[in-house]
């Protein structure tokens, strides 16, 4: 009667935090419409309140042109653009900021009431702490990230704060899915294998880096410099991989050498998670791993296909059009995400000793 009472209790909470899981999920999308209709320095001010609503009418947006006006990316890119089509860009960045926004909302006002409610056990604070300063320092970063693309000669952000802005919103997505699970899983569905923890954490650590370098992919828009496959422009082992001046600063801004990591790497996370789903088919114990533990193989096919469909397909970029190359980076993106869930959900359920 006891768990039963605590399992209603938590059930809202839960549900609470699955919606919050799949709002970043759009956020994060969101992110990538604006990247790629080349919205993202739009908006010039980080205005929290003020910035809610946009213009409002004419003298507004007028106003708000002005000040895009004022950025190199205006000067040096779009020193063609009429209102018509600011107004265009403006919205995506401004609804992505609006979608942060009603993320916020989404979170505060449950947690009011759910604290009003008694609801959270003593165990639950921290991480609601950790939670909310999450989502704080991810809106910090993400004007750091819009802040290096409005001075200089900078006609987009710079790719590393790109792939800061985007593995800190991954880190955020994971955590409060991580948090749903421990109050949605009851104890007896997982089981101790620390053999395959391990396994998993390994590869969760490789897919932060290929995710890392999925977003220097895009923040370097390099898909184009090698729109080839299973090559690299003619090499399977690309020359002059190293051969800017920057030394290491190759392994981040020299668009051949990210090619390279990005897609060695995704063959590694392939073979790695196929035997990863091996060994979970082998493992007895928990029916519900046995029915989800052939998700993250699935999931890292598909990404790998959407991978190099996105690599051929983007000789079709046109600029300021949305087409196949477009979707297929989107799809690349969401299922990026899912892949990432899938192994959490592993190591939730695989744990490495049995005082759980």
């Amino acid at each position: 009667m006891v768990n039963e009472l605590s399992q209603r209790s938590s059930k809202p909470i839960a549900t609470w935090l699955l919606v919050g899981v799949g709002m970043i999920i759009i956020q994060v999308l969101l992110g990538g419409i604006t990247r790629l209709t080349g919205s993202g320095l739009s908006i010039t001010e980080w205005n929290v309140v003020t910035g809610t609503l946009p213009p409002m009418n004419e003298q507004q947006w007028l106003v708000e042109f002005d000040k895009y006006k004022q950025t190199p990316q205006f000067s040096l890119l779009n020193f063609d653009f009429t209102i018509k089509d600011f107004k265009f860009i403006f919205f995506w960045e401004w609804f992505h900021r609006f979608w942060a926004r009603l993320i916020s909302v989404v979170f505060a006002v449950p947690f009011i009431i759910f604290l009003l409610q008694k609801r959270f056990k003593p165990s639950m604070v921290k991480p609601m702490l950790i939670l909310f300063l999450l989502g704080a320092l991810q809106g910090a970063i993400g004007w750091i990230m819009v802040a290096s693309g409005l001075t200089g000669d900078a006609i987009y952000v710079k790719p590393t704060k790109l792939a800061l802005h985007f593995i800190f919103a991954l880190g955020l997505l994971c955590y409060a899915f991580w948090f749903a699970l421990e109050l949605l899983v009851p104890k007896e569905k997982l089981i101790v294998n620390s053999s395959i923890r391990k396994w998993s954490w390994w590869i969760i650590a490789i897919l932060g880096v290929q995710l890392i370098y999925g977003a220097f992919m895009a923040g370097h828009k390099a898909a184009t410099a090698a729109p080839t496959w299973p090559d690299i422009n003619g090499s399977i082992i690309p020359p002059n991989m190293m051969g800017h001046n920057e030394g290491l600063l190759n392994l981040v801004d020299n668009k051949i050498t990210i090619h390279f990591i990005h897609r060695g790497l995704a063959y590694l996370l392939l073979v790695l998670v196929i035997v990863l789903s091996v060994k979970l088919y082998k493992t007895a114990g928990s029916s519900l791993l046995r029915k989800t533990g052939w998700l993250p193989a699935f999931l890292v096919t598909v990404q790998v296909v959407l991978g190099i469909l996105s690599v051929l397909w983007s000789l079709q970029i046109v600029p300021n059009q949305w087409g196949a190359f477009e979707w297929m980076a989107q799809l690349h993106q969401l299922v990026a995400m899912f892949l990432l869930l899938s192994l959490c959900w592993v190591v939730y359920l695989v744990r490495g000793k049995s005082s759980y």
